[in-house]
């Protein structure tokens, strides 16, 4: 992975810190003590569950009402939506019909603000009302706004899209606090995931976040708006992108709850069954599809590649100095999936400024 200027400055800085022990990394576990994984915190009965956080509605710019978006995705085998209209809460309650053991609605509002010329997009999961967006004399100050309005409520934040207009900087995103979740994909066809000359695409920034000792999860959502006429790829189709959460149910407290865990996995296509965290190993099982084949990366620190393997039951055993340890999984249609961040002992998590 090719980190852009930017991005790579921020690692270099972190890994010096790290080898001196001046930094985020200062008092990690000594060499005497085995680094481990911290382990898994998942729910006994938990089950996989496949949702979408993000899709809009007639009740903001979408084409098609909330109850033909939802029954859309209860028709493709989604167990759990989000209706995120901009600035508007749903309430799910008025599209009871649709709900039943196989399929919930949860709670949502994209809270929509702006400073100067940058698009600031929090989603907010299992709300009771609708949130009103904030503003402040800086870009900083309006996202934690943003987030803090949001948790105030007890809900869930993600924050979306930040390379859509360039909105949203690395920097910006190291600083803010409280927050847990990002979109690492977002399937809208104008959000630059994959970032652009100086600036760094959302894996690469995701990687300086963790490397820099913050704590971060990542989403694939769709931002769907388009559910009529052509699906194409410059339209904002549903369907591409999703996270299937580790939950006991889809209450909508147990699925956000569940995110802001980090007990997901993100994906716009590979399927798994089963991921495992033991003492020092981290293995997965992914589910075959036709024909396609698997290539799976763990990676590390500084968005390192620590391991590849081309099996259906890949597995990592950590060799003693590795901070955390995500896993992409891209099968032979360039689709991928990611599992969360797993965070050892040597994992020290930045404090709050």
């Amino acid at each position: 992975m090719r980190l852009a200027p930017i991005a790579l400055g921020l690692l270099m800085a972190a890994l010096l810190a790290a080898r001196t022990g001046t930094g985020v990394h200062a008092g990690a576990a000594s060499s005497a003590q085995a680094t481990r994984f911290l382990g898994d915190s998942t729910p006994p009965g938990a089950a996989w569950l496949k949702g979408n956080t993000h899709t809009h509605t007639t009740n903001s710019d979408g084409d098609t009402p909330p109850a033909d978006v939802a029954r859309w995705y209860k028709a493709h085998g989604y167990r759990w939506l989000v209706l995120s209209d901009h600035n508007v809460f749903t309430d799910p309650a008025t599209l009871a019909q649709l709900v039943d053991s196989t399929f919930a609605l949860i709670p949502g509002e994209e809270v929509t603000t702006s400073f100067k010329k940058a698009a600031v997009h929090v989603n907010a999961l299992d709300i009771t009302r609708v949130i009103a967006a904030p503003k402040d004399s800086t870009l900083l100050g309006t996202v934690q706004k943003t987030v803090d309005a949001i948790r105030a409520e007890r809900a869930v934040p993600h924050v979306n899209h930040p390379n859509f207009l360039w909105s949203i900087d690395t920097t910006t995103l190291l600083k803010l606090e409280r927050d847990r979740l990002l979109e690492i994909f977002n399937g809208h066809p104008t959000v630059h995931n994959a970032g652009g000359g100086d600036w760094p695409g959302m894996e690469e920034a995701w990687d300086v976040l963790l490397t820099r000792g913050k704590r971060m999860y990542g989403i694939a959502v769709d931002d769907a708006h388009h559910f009529q006429g052509e699906f194409a790829v410059n339209r904002a189709n549903p369907g591409r992108g999703w996270v299937v959460v580790h939950a006991p149910s889809v209450s909508p407290r147990a699925v956000a709850s569940a995110l802001d865990a980090g007990q997901f996995y993100a994906s716009t296509g590979p399927v798994l069954d089963d991921i495992r965290v033991e003492s020092r190993t981290l293995s997965l099982r992914i589910v075959p599809q036709g024909d396609f084949k698997y290539t799976t990366t763990f990676i590390g620190t500084g968005g390192r590649v620590l391991k590849t393997d081309r099996t259906l039951t890949p597995s990592y055993t950590l060799s003693g100095t590795e901070t955390y340890v995500r896993v992409k999984v891209v099968d032979s249609g360039n689709r991928p999936a990611w599992v969360q961040p797993q965070f050892t002992t040597r994992f020290v998590e930045q404090r709050p400024r």
